[in-house]
């Protein structure tokens, strides 16, 4: 099975209504797809936290460096909530499917760093999962060599003017929605560099941004994941493909699979994997 099927098998099980509060049933099948998913390589570990008096869960895999490295590790995270009234075929199961394959991939191809791989609840109500898990790692000053947040993959327009911007970012960057964006804090811009610069040589068009000031003066550049780690001082990117920037179907009832590029989808999914290791 190749790495495109694969991904639109994830793709077939994630993709449902699955609202924590609105769509509880959908919202645990998800959860429990993900843990059967990541289970395979290892012990997932369940990091709970509460919210207005109810139990989420943040499920991690924990995958050993090549040979037993005790360098810091790398943190891949991925959001599996979803919003009412959206399959969220790009928000965010794109994300989700490619940190499933990124696990099966790592676990038979160790890389020099330790990683985390990290499904989190909640993003959609506020990061709640991410700011609860970043804040227990500073609380531990674990330290991490750099957080990766998989927050839309698969949603690619090759139209001219496609490809929107906060102001004045539109007079750099092109206008047509047929890349992956990469998006760190100041102190990732020589991750930003190699991602970007291994992403493409493995077939993905890639642009960068730095953001200075924990993102504040462009306040979409903190909206998912990364975030609360930019907040305590962690080295952070985003990959995205932008969100309400390009894809029409954004929180809506029409974010389904048929929508997606599945070439773009599988290219940087595979990008990520060849480049991933070289940081």
């Amino acid at each position: 099975m190749d790495l495109k099927e694969r991904l639109y098998n994830h793709l077939i099980q994630l993709v449902r209504d699955h609202d924590p509060y609105f769509s509880t049933a959908g919202h645990f099948f998800v959860q429990q797809y993900i843990h059967e998913q990541l289970q395979q390589w290892g012990s997932v570990e369940i990091h709970e936290f509460q919210v207005n008096g109810t139990t989420h869960q943040n499920l991690i895999l924990h995958l050993p460096a090549a040979n037993d490295s005790k360098k810091p590790p790398i943190l891949i995270g991925a959001h599996y909530d979803g919003v009412p009234r959206s399959p969220g075929a790009d928000d965010n199961a794109t994300g989700v499917a490619a940190l499933l394959e990124l696990a099966r991939i790592f676990a038979a191809q160790p890389i020099k760093h330790p990683l985390q791989l990290v499904a989190f609840d909640m993003e959609e109500y506020g990061l709640l999962g991410s700011i609860d898990y970043a804040t227990k790692l500073q609380s531990q000053q674990q330290p991490l060599r750099l957080m990766l947040s998989l927050e839309m993959l698969g949603y690619c327009d090759s139209t001219p003017g496609s490809q929107r911007y906060p102001s004045p970012l539109e007079r750099i960057y092109p206008n047509t929605g047929d890349f992956i964006a990469l998006i760190g804090n100041l102190p990732t811009i020589p991750d930003l560099l190699s991602l970007s610069g291994n992403m493409r040589k493995h077939g993905t068009a890639c642009s960068w941004l730095p953001a200075p000031n924990r993102g504040l003066i462009v306040p979409q550049t903190r909206w998912s994941d990364h975030s609360p780690f930019w907040d305590r001082g962690y080295k952070a990117i985003m990959v995205t493909d932008t969100a309400m920037l390009r894809n029409p179907h954004y929180h809506k009832q029409s974010d389904r699979i048929e929508t997606l590029d599945l070439d773009f989808f599988t290219s940087v999914c595979s990008s990520l994997a060849q480049a991933i290791p070289l940081l």
